[in-house]
């Protein structure tokens, strides 16, 4: 799960604080484990700032904080304070940023080259997708993974995402998916040929990022022209 920290602190000397966090940033690059960093000013109380620090996880953080350096560049930061900092710590339970991330990570992840990823980091364990070319509901993450290897197994294929909007807890993208046919698919023999196909998934996720469930809508019936499976009815 996502942590953030924020770190409240007093002081006249920004400009100093500043310099001392360019020295952290390059003292442990490499090594820290933050992974976003912003610094904001009161409007009305100019020695007033908050610093807001993002982790993956609350055990990345602690991690950052064992760090020699971060522990020499606190003793620092508090020598230019007006009093002692304070910190808040805060597990992440909504992230449409992450969200949005993490379905475009998806599409990739089910189009990558080679054997399937686990994804067992972007999909729930117990995940419940909806498509309508299923006579039931696909739920799990060895169902969902099934699923996919069989997409795989007959296809060669990119998703490309022309639109994502998150909104709370789901996000809904459209994409393009251009493949090539390149093995048996629901009793279509290969046929070499070169397929397009349009399409929207809706995801809802879980507070930890992970895709909890799915909604499907594409142009099956447009792919399956394309593969040559509905002349014999347009004669």
């Amino acid at each position: 799960m996502t942590f953030v920290q924020l770190i409240d602190c007093r002081t006249d000397r920004f400009d100093e604080m500043n310099r001392l966090m360019d020295t952290w940033a390059e003292q442990t690059k490499g090594k820290r484990t933050a992974t976003h960093a912003v610094v904001g000013k009161d409007r009305s109380d100019a020695s007033h700032f908050i610093e807001i620090v993002e982790f993956p996880s609350y055990e990345e953080a602690m991690r950052n904080s064992g760090l020699p350096e971060t522990d020499r560049i606190f003793q620092d930061m508090v020598a230019l304070c007006d009093e002692m900092p304070t910190f808040t710590d805060l597990d992440v339970v909504r992230d449409e940023q992450l969200y949005a991330a993490n379905a475009r990570r998806f599409f990739e992840a089910l189009a990558t080259a080679g054997d399937l990823p686990p994804m067992n980091d972007l999909l729930d364990e117990d995940i419940h997708s909806h498509n309508p070319i299923n006579p039931q509901d696909m739920i799990g993450l060895d169902s969902a993974r099934a699923e996919f290897r069989m997409w795989r197994a007959a296809f060669d294929f990119v998703f490309t995402v022309d639109d994502l909007i998150t909104q709370g807890d789901r996000a809904c993208a459209r994409w393009t998916w251009n493949a090539t046919h390149k093995a048996d698919f629901m009793g279509i023999p290969a046929t070499g040929k070169r397929v397009t196909m349009t399409g929207t998934t809706t995801f809802r996720f879980a507070p930890d990022g992970k895709i909890a469930e799915t909604w499907w809508q594409h142009d099956q019936l447009g792919l399956m022209q394309q593969l040559g499976a509905l002349d014999s009815l347009e004669r």
